[in-house]
């Protein structure tokens, strides 16, 4: 009965949308061309007195929600309204209190992407969409601006935090289960930022010079499933060139590939100001452009008028937008009501924080902690615990607990003596250093605090009045800017010199000494790990990321995340380090955006598809900590691998049976790595081609895992077939904890190479990059 209920759904939904699409074809009919440019066009940016640097503002937004990025054009007399458009990846991006109004309008601040990819739980990730999507209707936004799904292609990436993973299957994964809570409350995303937009650097200006196999399997993959698995109601173009054209003017990748070659039903548009050529835009597919421009409106209309942008194509764009109003909450006066469920929304995001945080050291089983112990709590972020990222991703939350409140929540006791010289210390620091405004913050960002001076006095005075030590290693990172080397990456010399003195003093005494990591990227670990017997990577984990880090800390909570992102030994050894960000052609420097220079610059993906584990792992360079690692307080083992055949006939099953041999209850990640032939084409050592999470099990509790694997899973991207192709031979099938601890293996064969999708041969520039890792020189 529920496949005929399913069929019936399903048709009576395709007969809704085939009427909608009609209707917007009708209302397109009925528009003045003014009327179809000003729909492509958005109304402008509520930024008064900002030289935004594109030509004149059109206007300001109609602040229907204060604080919305932007707005679309309403044509009152066909009924079409105006819709909301608003930030961002970690929760809703509005201002919190309004002129006049003595009622405030917080959103939740949820955990950034790369703690819920460390989750590896798909399911936890569409509940945080639902909730999400849930505050995006009753404070009457249309549209939320997220997911961002771009690689983790090099650690100091400035936006990584709002990306989930190097890996574009647990970045697809997790991308189209988000969508499909948030959509479940009829309200849209905007998929961003398509594609290979992968730094903050020269953003508006870098050429991302990629080969299309690169492209193909690593850059465009995640948009690929996200796609075909949630089908979101925009998808934002990025900043970027690639390959030396405007990825928002780029007809192969916005119709052949989104459209045509994915399916995909609807709207494109721009990031805010992204391209140069309106008209370009309109002709590649890019349907809407954010914010708004008079200078746009201007060249799309002489363009219609002198003959060189066909009518037909500026309907299809006015269409697509029409179709997307029609099935806004908008379109239907959606009586908002601006009092989301905020309480219960706190709820979850601290028990979804535990899910992604990650236990790396767990010497003498330092954690959980002990009940009523008396702990000191150094560095200044355990006081002001830092809840997201910057810039767009950035939420205006009601409140965020700190470590020390989360402790103390928890009922440890904190060393008040310790506690009273940061907090004296960071207020002093807040009262020099006032809060700027949201643009000033992001063009001119206020630098964190340095350690506290007399830290070595403070340590020896305490380290013999408390039972354990706790210090927080704090980053913090957004728009605009990539995070750098030194005193970002490698921590500074305060800092290093904070922890061996706490080590020392502490140890001297048989103590423990924990750290935390509170950041949206990766960081140093490996030259300071030996001197501290536990580490937990709290990620940034929302509002509520101290009182989840006490949970974890404590044993309410057994610790269950896994990296989705490589932790290096050295930056240096990362295969992206020698070309990032790439280099720059300042003599060719203009005037942007905000009076930023906008200097021309390109950057040439050289490791190919070797990004991440795929590289450490293939090139045998060992990571401080792989791909897939994490720690638990309780211990798991695999069953062999059981599969459904010994070779391969259009899918295969793999079987392994996960048992809890610990004796606290816990949750495992298992992972699917797949290692195939490579006589034909280079190939990683292996690759992520499924994952599951565990219930969670109770001590002696097993739980059986089955991962169905089809021949799309096998494939790689021939470049001069323009084809995926899956290479007869002998595949091994990898279960296990991480990318390098693996359990169980078994093997199966492909008896003969399939084709499993052709696709349209795009217009890839012919050049020639050196693919430095691999030792070949590639056409793409």
């Amino acid at each position: 009965m529920k496949p005929v209920i399913f069929l019936i759904s399903t048709l009576l939904l395709s007969a809704s949308l085939f009427s909608q699409t009609n209707k917007a074809k009708e209302l397109v009919k009925k528009m003045t061309l003014e009327e179809k440019v000003n729909l492509v066009v958005g109304m402008g940016m509520n930024m008064p007195g900002m030289n935004m640097g594109s030509g004149p503002v059109v206007g300001q937004t109609t602040d229907k929600v204060p604080g919305a990025a932007g707005t679309t054009y309403a044509i009152p007399r066909l009924g079409i309204p105006n819709t909301v458009l608003a930030d961002g990846p970690a929760g809703l991006r509005i201002e919190p209190k309004r002129k006049d109004d003595t009622a405030t309008y917080y959103a939740t601040a949820w955990p950034v992407a790369t703690l819920i990819a460390s989750s590896w739980d798909t399911q936890l990730a569409e509940n945080i969409g639902k909730a999400m999507g849930n505050e995006v209707k009753e404070y009457g936004v249309d549209v939320l601006l997220a997911p961002a799904l771009n690689i983790h292609r090099n650690p100091l990436g400035g936006r990584n935090f709002e990306y989930y993973s190097e890996d574009p299957l647990i970045s697809g994964k997790m991308a189209a289960a988000v969508v499909n809570g948030i959509e479940s409350n009829g309200v849209g995303t905007s998929v961003k930022h398509y594609a290979a937009n992968n730094q903050e650097t020269n953003r508006n200006t870098v050429n991302t010079i990629v080969s299309e196999r690169a492209l193909r399997e690593i850059y465009l993959k995640g948009f690929q499933i996200t796609i075909k698995e949630s089908q979101p109601w925009t998808v934002m173009s990025s900043y970027n060139y690639i390959n030396g054209k405007y990825a928002s003017e780029d007809y192969d990748l916005l119709t052949t590939i989104l459209r045509k070659e994915w399916g995909f039903k609807g709207l494109v548009m721009t990031d805010w100001f992204g391209g140069k050529d309106a008209v370009a835009q309109m002709k590649a597919g890019n349907d809407l452009l954010m914010p708004g421009t008079a200078a746009q409106k201007k060249a799309i209309t002489d363009a219609v008028n002198n003959g060189t942008l066909d009518m037909k194509v500026l309907d299809e764009n006015a269409e697509r937008i029409v179709n997307y109003i029609l099935g806004s909450r908008a379109y239907q006066k959606y009586a908002f009501s601006n009092k989301p469920d905020l309480k219960a929304h706190a709820g979850l995001v601290r028990s979804a924080a535990t899910e992604g945080m990650i236990l790396l050291k767990n010497e003498y089983n330092t954690l959980p902690l002990q009940n009523n112990m008396t702990v000191a709590a150094f560095g200044n972020t355990s006081y002001a615990f830092i809840a997201g990222g910057k810039g767009s991703g950035d939420v205006n939350e009601a409140y965020t607990v700190s470590l020390v409140e989360g402790l103390e929540s928890a009922g440890y006791k904190l060393d008040e003596k310790v506690k009273a010289a940061y907090t004296d210390y960071l207020d002093e620091y807040n009262k020099k250093n006032p809060k700027k405004g949201f643009i000033q913050e992001l063009m001119n960002p206020t630098p964190p605090a340095a350690e506290l001076d007399g830290y070595k006095e403070l340590v020896q005075a305490r380290a013999g009045e408390t039972d354990a030590a706790i210090i927080t290693i704090g980053r913090n990172a957004g728009e605009f800017f990539d995070r750098k080397k030194e005193g970002d990456f490698y921590l500074d010399e305060k800092e290093t010199d904070l922890i061996k003195s706490v080590a020392a003093a502490y140890h001297a005494k048989g103590k423990k000494v924990i750290v935390i990591i509170n950041a949206g990227g990766v960081i140093d670990v490996a030259s300071w790990r030996d001197e501290v017997d536990a580490i937990l990577l709290a990620w940034q984990g929302g509002q509520e990321a101290g009182n989840a880090v006490a949970d974890i800390l404590s044993g309410k909570v057994t610790p269950s995340g896994k990296l989705a992102t490589t932790f290096p030994v050295k930056y240096e050894e990362d295969a992206t380090a020698i070309n990032f960000p790439g280099k720059e052609f300042p003599e060719k420097a203009t005037a942007g955006m905000l009076g930023m220079k906008q200097t021309p610059a390109e950057v040439t993906y050289e490791e190919g598809v070797y990004v991440g584990y795929r590289y450490y792992n293939t090139f045998n360079v060992k990571p401080a900590y792989e791909f897939g690692y994490g720690l638990s307080y309780t211990s798991f083992s695999y069953s062999p691998v059981q599969l459904s055949a010994a070779e391969f006939n259009g899918k295969l099953t793999a079987t392994v049976t996960i048992t809890n041999t610990g004796k606290t209850a816990g949750k495992e990640v298992v992972q699917l790595y797949i290692s195939a032939p490579t006589d034909k084409l280079d190939k990683p050592a292996s690759e992520l081609k499924g994952f599951a999470k565990t219930k969670l099990l109770q001590p002696g509790q097993s739980q059986k895992i089955t991962f169905t694997i089809t021949a799309d899973q096998l494939a790689s991207f021939y470049t001069n077939q323009s084809a995926w192709v899956a290479d007869a031979g002998n595949y091994t099938i990898k279960i296990g904890a991480s990318s390098l601890n693996i359990k169980q293996t078994a093997g199966f064969r492909l008896p003969k190479t399939i084709i499993t999708e052709k696709v349209n041969k795009v217009m890839m520039p012919q050049v020639t990059i050196n693919e430095r890792v691999s030792g070949e020189k590639k056409a793409f």
